[in-house]
């Protein structure tokens, strides 16, 4: 059976268009918490075999993580061109796929349903999740989150198409050890957005919120200011309040690394430890002060030390939103 998973039931990572650039970057409240994020994208992706219907797909070859092109000749962008596609054929169907860089074609019988025809796989469109919000422009409703940004399932960036953002809170924590990431669990408080999604970039996701966030705007740091030593990141780790938590910046690398990585740092505070082991996957976004400013965010765990982890500068997270 072919069915489109959609759902907000969230895991760790999540319209009308305006310009981002036109932020003021002075002054930025710093964030913490949680939402829910829920990119939309114009890729099917082969996710699992229906236990009933699978057979089919599976002898034509069909495997999970294939991302659907074609079928026959009509393009695919989503749930209707497959039905469309697939009520137009009387028999058997040619597939095109995406597997990893390639593309191939693939024969195979749709199972015939009272429904009408069904490929016998569930497929995912768009990815959801949670991630750490950044920081937030009161003065035109901008924020920033992830410091990072979220990859389709082949490891590419997301070709986001559209985007929500949901209240969310923390239900849980796996946490972090040596050789395993931590990671939050949560899920989505409500099913009505408060903002859209804008961009999908290497250094972070950025939006518009309806509702926003309080909090004392802080200045935006130099990169000449950031230096070794003691830093704070705001994180919500449990239920939905944000909280500030000792670090220490260990390394900085330079302002031109494009990675995502500008430092590293270790988390010093012992509650922190005792509750995820350190930085764990969900924090991703947690807005990093030092000396009153906001100098980054939380990208990045050590997989070999949970404790240790990379942080991006602010100033490349707001080149990115520009």
């Amino acid at each position: 059976m072919k069915r489109i998973l959609r759902s907000i039931a969230l895991t760790a990572m999540l319209f009308v268009w305006m310009p981002v650039q036109a932020q003021a970057a002075g002054f930025l409240v710093p964030v913490g918490e949680v939402i829910g994020l829920q990119l939309g994208s114009d890729t099917l992706t082969v996710v699992a075999y229906d236990d009933a219907l699978g057979a089919a797909a599976r002898d034509a070859g069909l495997k999970i993580g294939d991302e659907l092109v074609k079928i026959g000749e009509k393009n695919i962008g989503g749930p209707e061109d497959i039905r469309s596609a697939l009520q137009a054929q009387s028999s058997d169907v040619i597939l095109t796929v995406r597997r990893g860089s390639k593309l191939s074609t693939l024969h195979m019988t749709p199972c015939q349903t009272e429904d009408g025809p069904r490929l016998g796989v569930y497929l995912r469109q768009g990815i959801a999740g949670i991630g750490t919000v950044t920081y937030y422009d009161p003065e035109t409703g901008y924020f920033g989150t992830l410091g990072h940004g979220v990859n389709n399932s082949k490891g590419g960036l997301l070709n986001m198409t559209e985007g929500s953002v949901y209240t969310a809170s923390v239900q849980s924590v796996k946490k972090g050890k040596s050789g395993e990431p931590g990671q939050l669990k949560g899920s989505a408080d409500g099913s009505v957005p408060f903002g859209v999604l804008l961009r999908n970039t290497d250094r972070g996701v950025f939006g518009i919120s309806t509702q926003g966030w309080q909090g004392q705007p802080v200045p935006v740091a130099e990169f000449e200011e950031v230096q070794t030593g003691p830093a704070i990141i705001r994180s919500t780790v449990s239920g939905g309040t944000p909280r500030e938590y000792s670090v220490e910046i260990l390394k900085i690398y330079p302002q031109s690394r494009q990675d995502a990585r500008n430092f590293l740092l270790k988390v010093t505070d012992p509650q922190l430890l005792e509750l995820t082991g350190g930085i764990v996957q969900g924090m991703s976004g947690s807005p990093i002060l030092q000396n009153g400013k906001l100098i980054g965010a939380v990208t990045h765990v050590l997989v070999s030390d949970a404790a240790t982890g990379y942080g991006i500068y602010i100033g490349n997270m707001l080149d990115a939103a520009a």
